[in-house]
């Protein structure tokens, strides 16, 4: 009887989480111009769109937090946002 692999986890190194937005910006046009090059093996090419892919949401979610602490402009009045919206 042979056994069964368990299901692959996702590779550390896909998840790894780069120092700051600008790394992770920087990182991510890399691997499109890796990408596109057509220089990848198939293995490495899966590899390399799932690392952009996290760096891609990885990046929006670090915009969208700084996008939501810039001031807010309601009411013709400019306000600070409090996070409580």
């Amino acid at each position: 009887m042979t056994k069964s692999k368990p299901s692959p986890t996702p590779d550390a190194a896909v998840q790894a989480v780069p120092e700051s937005y600008e790394a992770g910006l920087q990182e991510l046009e890399g691997l499109v111009a890796h990408m596109e090059s057509g220089q990848l093996p198939l293995a490495q090419l899966l590899q390399t769109y799932q690392r952009g892919a996290f760096l891609l949401n990885h990046c929006r979610e670090q915009l969208q937090a700084v996008e939501a602490q810039i001031k807010v402009l309601e009411a013709g009045n400019l306000k600070p946002w409090s996070g409580n919206e």
